[in-house]
């Protein structure tokens, strides 16, 4: 939780000194961007004795020429959120330069091929394609601490059992228009099959098979539509051979969090 909003200055007051002197300073670490990052975890129960540590603490990191602090509040002391946002957060006196919040969610579109010429395709049970007919391909949103290429692999095998290996990225999308005012980037992934046994995931899918390329192109709704036509187009393309799309280069050695650079396939060759 970032609190770029309202100012403190650095210049401390009576109160301030005051408070400063009879509450304790909250444990913070530094952060790499002059910040400091609070995790109350359970030392703090009393939200006037957090609200008064808080503005003790904010009084000390101006003095150290801090910026911006965050604060991580455990669920179970949810009641001091509303004291924090009536305190105050960014402290030099210029313009607050944290978000307000995430401003972006981040998702995949996965076209997974296999040797027969045939593409994986799924429809859904909920969302804007529901009940319209289109076979579509495995979408979904990227986790936290998760990479592109995990998550479009974690995706195609949740929705519908198949295994695949991740060969590149085609090409993304970015839209405006997600859920709480989200900006949204989609990355469209090439996947190839190594199973072919569809188990369907009956929460979110009502159906999944396997389905020709140039039928499942030929779908009116993917002739209608000008991004799902270049999206389809583009993944052809690549499996055709006829153009190449980015690969994932690791440059993290963190197994758990992976971290990975994309660019031209050919370069990373």
């Amino acid at each position: 939780m970032a609190f770029p909003t309202n100012e403190v200055s650095a210049t401390t007051n009576d109160v301030d000194t005051v408070l400063y002197e009879i509450c304790e300073v909250l444990k913070a670490q530094e952060d790499r961007y002059d910040g400091v990052v609070v995790d109350i975890g359970n030392m703090q129960n009393d939200a006037t004795r957090f609200a008064a540590s808080l503005r003790a603490s904010l009084s000390h990191w101006a003095r150290q020429g801090k910026k911006g602090v965050w604060i991580k509040v455990p669920k179970g002391q949810a009641k001091l959120v509303p004291v924090a946002i009536e305190v105050v957060y960014w402290i030099p006196q210029s313009p607050p330069t944290i978000p307000d919040n995430a401003s972006h969610q981040v998702g995949i579109a996965a076209f997974v091929f296999n040797e027969e010429g045939q593409v994986l395709v799924v429809q859904e049970k909920c969302g804007p394609y529901k009940d319209s007919g289109l076979w579509k391909m495995p979408t979904g949103r990227i986790n936290q601490g998760e990479g592109i290429k995990e998550g479009a692999i974690r995706e195609v095998h949740e929705e519908t059992g198949i295994d695949a290996e991740f060969v590149e990225v085609v090409g993304f999308r970015d839209g405006h228009n997600a859920p709480f005012g989200k900006s949204d980037m989609l990355f469209v992934c090439l996947l190839r099959s190594v199973s072919s046994n569809i188990v369907v995931q009956d929460t979110e899918i009502s159906a999944a098979k396997w389905m020709a390329i140039e039928e499942f192109a030929s779908q009116p709704k993917n002739q209608q539509s000008k991004l799902l036509k270049d999206m389809i187009g583009v993944c052809v393309a690549n499996v055709n051979g006829r153009c190449k799309g980015f690969s994932g280069i690791g440059i993290s050695s963190n197994s758990r969090k992976p971290s990975a650079f994309y660019c031209n396939a050919l370069y990373s060759q």
